[in-house]
């Protein structure tokens, strides 16, 4: 004895409902991640400030980095926590997150201090690293991070460029 089949067209039908559902509820999340790029909101515009060693533990550095954070747009932007990854000569050096909310108001700027923890291997590993970019007097990094929170949900950043071995104190032959 066999168990009565739906039809095969009210199969298609409810993967049909499921795939509508699926699509507008992905829409509404692009949307509402993306409502800065839509409305032609610039990004926010991150630079380090400031570095400030802290107490330490083991064998790691702790430092607290202090990022300039800049809005340049019409509306406030609020968030509610930031995470950062630095690399140096393309290789993870450090990485920090903080709790700390706030907000940026419209063209206007603040300052988020943020703790950067530097394991003792990426220590040495960069040790060795910078022997290397002895020559060239310079050592690219590359700062990712993020602000948690607010009406579009995170924002992410990325500041790169090139840190002078001369001015950090260091002498190049």
């Amino acid at each position: 004895m066999s168990l009565p089949r739906a039809p095969l067209s009210s199969h298609v039908s409810g993967l049909y409902r499921l795939l509508a559902v699926f699509t507008f509820f992905t829409l509404v999340t692009l949307t509402l991640n993306g409502c800065a790029g839509l409305f032609g909101a610039d990004p926010l515009r991150v630079s380090v400030a400031g570095i400030e060693p802290i107490a330490s533990q083991g064998l790691e550095m702790r430092f607290n980095l202090k990022l300039r954070v800049q809005n340049p747009n019409d509306s406030t932007v609020s968030f509610n926590g930031v995470s950062l990854d630095l690399e140096l000569n393309g290789k993870p050096f450090a990485s920090g997150v903080s709790d700390q909310a706030g907000t940026v108001q419209r063209f206007g700027e603040t300052i988020v201090t943020v703790p950067l923890t530097v394991p003792a291997f990426a220590a040495v590993r960069q040790a060795f690293a910078v022997a290397d970019a002895a020559q060239s007097g310079q050592i690219p990094y590359i700062l990712r991070g993020k602000f948690a929170g607010g009406m579009t949900g995170t924002t992410r950043f990325i500041n790169q460029g090139t840190l002078s071995l001369s001015s950090l104190g260091a002498a190049s032959n």
